[in-house]
């Protein structure tokens, strides 16, 4: 690290740190025996914080820029030292410098599956991974709470702490947000989700003086049984009708294995294919033949054995004294002409006439009127 290289004895010029170790939040400025002089110069670069500790306590806190430690600089350590009338004397204090940069090489996961409840698949087991950035917000609360006295406190002190925190409400966030959103939809709502795990997470740390910028999620992944199980459900929806994706490949074995001749295993795919054929040949056979035998005899071919259905006879309809009579077939017709009530004037209808008419004009009924004797005179 670059640091204050010019120490003699107790003379100390310039108070500074360089930084080059890109993980390291909290540095202690080394000293002999604790004294600085009065009039020093303090350098206080942008993205650090100089925090003074005497005998234990905090002191001063200076934000970026140069100083030059006097009395009215000092106001919290003067007092603590008693100095009333500026006394150019060395003091003895602690000068901590804390990095306030956003730290953004930070990794999380989670080592256990979460367990959440998806309203399509039920209770579901998650785990995901992902990074996150952290940034000293309040040096003196970090100081005091995480880094106490440690000379060169880095990022691996603070991590394990922190992915506990992550972890702990990430369970929360997931469960939330498949309350809301299915677990195949998440992927959608990483960002999302990632809001508001660094809201929560902030203001969780805002105790010891950290804060969490950015929360990016990564993945979020399910076991594998159930990844390919859907991965299984994609494929039947891609393929659609199994029965002509089975067919389609059977033709293309076939065809492979007819390009080959001489290869056994174009042999046996095609001996493979050719009983697949044969299967499918002989069950479609069989449902046709299920077919024909639940069908209507009247849907049975022309050419069976037995004479075909008899013709069917015309019926007729009479009308008499104002109500409609039958149907009668021709032998109905006869009787109906041998009892008297059809006679010449007698109205008749069958299908395909337009309308009633006389029995004497159709000429159908002229021979059954013709061999019908006339009504007996009267009396």
């Amino acid at each position: 690290m670059g640091l204050f290289d010019s120490f003699r004895g107790e003379t100390i010029d310039i108070i500074e740190w360089l930084d080059d170790s890109r993980d390291t939040l909290v540095w202690r400025f080394p000293r002999h025996d604790n004294e600085i002089k009065m009039g020093a110069q303090l350098v206080v670069r942008e993205s650090q914080a100089a925090v003074f500790i005497n005998e234990g306590s905090l002191a001063d806190t200076f934000g970026p820029g140069t100083y030059t430690l006097e009395t009215q600089n000092l106001p919290v350590l003067s007092t603590l030292q008693g100095w009333k009338y500026g006394f150019e004397s060395p003091f003895k204090a602690e000068v901590y410098f804390v990095n306030t940069r956003q730290f953004t090489d930070m990794k999380w996961g989670t080592q256990n599956p979460v367990m959440v409840r998806d309203p399509e698949f039920g209770p579901v087991r998650l785990r995901a991974f992902g990074g996150y950035s952290v940034r000293i917000v309040d040096p003196a609360r970090f100081l005091q709470e995480l880094a106490g006295t440690d000379p060169q406190f880095r990022t691996e002190e603070v991590s394990d702490y922190l992915r506990q925190m992550i972890v702990g409400r990430l369970g929360d966030a997931l469960a939330s947000a498949a309350g809301e959103t299915p677990v195949l939809d998440l992927a959608a709502n990483q960002h999302a989700i990632g809001e508001r795990m660094a809201e929560v997470l902030s203001s969780d740390l805002a105790e010891v003086g950290v804060a969490v910028p950015r929360f990016i999620i990564e993945n979020i992944s399910l076991p594998s049984e159930v990844e390919e199980a859907l991965d299984k459900r994609s494929q039947m929806g891609i393929l659609g009708d199994l029965d002509q994706y089975a067919q389609f490949q059977a033709a293309n074995a076939m065809e492979d294995a007819a390009n080959n001749p001489g290869s056994g295993a174009g042999d046996a795919m095609g001996m493979g294919m050719g009983v697949a054929a044969g299967q499918q040949m002989a069950s479609a056979l069989g449902t046709n033949q299920q077919q024909a035998q639940s069908a209507p005899e009247a849907a049975q071919p022309q050419n069976q054995a037995g004479p075909p259905p008899l013709p069917q006879q015309e019926q007729w309809y009479l009308g008499v004294d104002g109500q409609q009579l039958g149907p009668f077939d021709a032998s109905g017709m006869n009787s109906k002409a041998a009892e008297g009530v059809l006679g010449a004037n007698t109205l008749v209808w069958k299908a395909g006439m337009d309308q009633w008419t006389p029995a004497s004009q159709v000429p159908e009924l002229a021979q059954l009127l013709s061999s019908t004797p006339p009504p007996l005179p009267p009396n």
